[in-house]
């Protein structure tokens, strides 16, 4: 099995960085509480920038992940030497 570690990872980062972005949109905005509520990041919406980071870094892991996957179906598949020693499984 040749599942690349990017994929899930990326899915993981992706859908975290979803649901920030998501929460700091809904909390964008000049009502009171949500004033109070970025006052302690200095009137900076953390959730929404966070949320941005991981998104993006989630979607370049898992277009690498995808990336590499193509490239190695694509490749030939190697002799196997019946004379070798077996290894692993």
């Amino acid at each position: 099995m040749n599942l690349d570690l990017r994929i899930p990872m990326g899915l993981m980062f992706s859908i975290i960085g979803v649901i920030l972005t998501a929460f700091g949109l809904a909390t964008y905005g000049s009502t009171p509480g949500n004033i109070a509520l970025y006052e302690r990041s200095l009137g900076i919406n953390a959730n929404l920038w966070w949320g941005i980071v991981l998104l993006l870094f989630g979607l370049i892991m898992f277009f690498m992940g995808r990336r590499s996957q193509k490239r190695l179906a694509a490749l030939p598949p190697e002799p196997i030497d019946e004379s070798a020693p077996r290894r692993g499984h």
